[in-house]
C-alpha cells in the first residue's frame, strides 16, 4: 500500500510521517530528496548555469532570487520535480516487498500524483500557526508567503484526499490523531 502525506507549508507533514513510519526506513521524503540534490555537483552546476548564480551559497542565492522575483518557483520546479519523481520511483522499486510505503510530498496534489497512491492524508493547520512554525525553524515571512501562495489551498486539496488531520494543537494530540488513523 502506498500512502501519500501532503499538506501546506509547516502544517506538520513531517511529524505525521514520522509518527506513521515509527522511524522505520519505509518513508520517502520529497523535502529530504531536494536537500540531497543541493549537495550534488551536477545539480548545483545546472542551477548555476540556468539562473546565473555565483558559486557561494547556492540555496541562499536561490531564495534571494525568488524573493526578488528573478526566479519563478515554476522554473525551479521544472528542474527539481523530475529528479524527485525519479527518486520516488527508485524508492518504490527498492521497497516493493514492503507491506506499506509512506511518501511525504508537499506538492502531491499540485504535481498531480494522486493516482500513484492508494491512500492520501492531508495535514492542515491555520495560516498563523504555520507561519509561526516556519519562522521558528529559521524561515522568513516573505518567503513563507511566496511558497504558501504557490500551493493549492487545503480547501481545494481535500477533495483529492482520503483523510484529513488538523494539526492545530500539541504533538501529543497530533500523535493521538495519527494513531486513531492507524487503528
Amino acid at each position: 500500500m502506498k500512502i501519500g502525506i501532503t499538506g501546506s507549508l509547516s502544517s506538520g507533514k513531517s511529524s505525521v510521517a514520522k509518527i506513521l513510519s515509527k522511524n522505520k526506513k519505509v518513508l520517502f521524503s520529497a523535502d529530504k530528496e531536494v536537500k540531497n540534490l543541493y549537495l550534488k555537483n551536477h545539480f548545483r552546476k545546472k542551477l548555476i548555469k540556468k539562473f546565473k548564480i555565483k558559486k557561494r551559497d547556492i540555496k541562499k542565492e536561490i531564495k534571494s532570487k525568488i524573493l526578488n522575483e528573478e526566479i519563478k518557483l515554476k522554473e525551479l520546479g521544472k528542474i527539481i520535480h523530475p529528479l524527485v519523481r525519479k527518486k520516488m520511483r527508485e524508492f518504490s522499486k527498492k521497497n516493493k516487498n514492503k507491506k506499506t510505503l509512506l511518501f511525504e510530498i508537499p506538492l502531491l496534489i499540485e504535481s498531480k500524483l494522486m493516482n500513484y497512491f492508494d491512500f492520501i492524508i492531508l495535514v492542515t493547520a491555520p495560516y498563523k500557526l504555520r507561519l509561526k512554525r516556519y519562522i521558528k525553524k529559521g524561515g522568513d515571512k516573505s518567503m513563507f508567503k511566496i511558497l504558501d501562495k504557490a500551493q493549492i489551498s487545503s480547501k481545494k486539496k481535500i477533495k483529492f484526499c482520503d483523510c484529513l488531520i488538523v494539526n492545530n494543537r500539541t504533538k501529543l494530540i497530533l500523535k493521538r490523531k495519527v494513531n486513531s488513523i492507524i487503528k
